[in-house]
């Protein structure tokens, strides 16, 4: 009875946590998320490339996707080239982030990042397969390797205990696939229960105070067991209570 009170207490808590954080103004310049610029766009183009340089110091992150032109993905190759080549950072060189802008330009010249996701999540549901498949897709239509870039983009999961948590691909779908007002819902056809919690240290950490996570990896498989855990408080849409979760933590409320 006493685990079940526990339980009961933390969903009440968490679910109290969502409505309040579930508001227009909950993201702002003085509490900035890299969704604070991609909101502006409402692009999955552009929120991809703000995705995935989501890493690091907010405000760091928010200063460097402010000074991207993201019109240059309307543009021509050469024009990506010369326009980016003093933009760099943290472990992205310009040429790293040059690779990004073309490959993505190329991309939607000939699909689009929600079909060659859905091609691949279709066949069992599995968000990881079609995380694979844009990856595969980026790096075939613009072949380019070096450790910064292939850190950006992330290499093609085949296992979850000891890989990397996909963290900025899986903020990345909770983006496009939830709508509220924090999450955009751009994509459609994408069941938000199959959505995989976008594991930061802030969620790794709340989740072990609370005793929602058992896991002590910070990995895919731990993000997989904290989403089994949120599904039992919403079945339907787990991910919920992912920006609470993140908030609790960065504010330092757990």
């Amino acid at each position: 009875m006493k685990e079940k009170n526990s339980i009961s207490s933390i969903k009440k808590r968490l679910d109290a946590e969502v409505l309040k954080r579930n508001q227009i103004g909950e993201v702002n310049e003085d509490k900035l998320d890299p969704i604070f610029v991609a909101y502006r766009y409402k692009d999955p183009t552009i929120s991809l490339i703000c995705a995935l340089f989501a890493y690091g110091n907010v405000k760091q992150i928010v200063k460097f996707l402010n000074s991207l032109d993201f019109s240059l993905l309307d543009k021509g190759e050469d024009d990506i080239q010369e326009s980016l080549k003093n933009h760099y950072y943290r472990f992205q060189k310009a040429q790293d982030v040059i690779a990004l802008f073309i490959a993505l330009k190329r991309l939607n010249q000939k699909d689009t990042l929600e079909n060659v996701f859905k091609k691949a999540y279709l066949k069992n549901n599995s968000v990881i397969d079609g995380i694979n498949e844009l990856i595969l897709t980026i790096k075939e239509l613009y072949p380019y390797e070096s450790q910064g870039y292939n850190f950006l983009i992330s290499k093609v999961t085949t296992k979850t205990k000891g890989s990397g948590a996909l963290k900025r691909w899986m903020m990345y779908l909770r983006w496009m696939v939830r709508n509220d007002n924090i999450d955009m819902g751009l994509w459609n056809g994408i069941d938000a229960k199959d959505l995989i919690i976008p594991l930061d240290t802030h969620t790794f950490n709340v989740g072990k105070k609370l005793g929602l996570l058992k896991r002590k990896t910070y990995d895919l498989q731990a993000a997989i067991e904290l989403t089994q855990r949120l599904s039992s408080f919403d079945a339907k849409d787990p991910l919920k209570y992912d920006f609470a979760l993140y908030r609790l933590g960065q504010e330092s409320l757990i």
